[in-house]
């Protein structure tokens, strides 16, 4: 699915329920880092290794997913509430970081 298309349905998915009046900027940023916060649950005291060896039972690495999903879908109404192409702002992100940190140069 493109962004267009997880766009509409969500739109429409919202617009369906009559949330279009709780989903200002403002709301749907907060909403999105209240979201960021759940899936940071997911990994606090925990080491890498302990998360990767957790999300090998189904039913954290569904849990961890449905977290991604619900900041993922705040952002993208966010987007659409602001007039922003997603598609078109993550590729002139990723070119502006191909700018910044070209191929075969370090930070260390």
């Amino acid at each position: 699915m493109d962004f267009k298309e997880l766009e509409r349905r969500l739109v429409e998915f919202r617009d369906a329920r009559g949330w279009r009046k709780y989903h200002t900027p403002k709301n749907l940023a907060i909403s999105a880092a209240v979201e960021l916060g759940e899936l940071l649950e997911h990994f606090q005291w925990e080491s890498d290794g302990e998360i990767l060896e957790a999300v090998k039972e189904s039913g954290k690495k569904e849990a961890i997913a449905d977290e991604i999903a619900d900041v993922v879908i705040y952002l993208t109404l966010l987007a659409h509430e602001l007039g922003i192409d997603l598609s078109e702002a993550l590729e002139r992100k990723i070119e502006k970081n191909g700018r910044k940190y070209p191929v075969g140069v370090t930070s260390d």
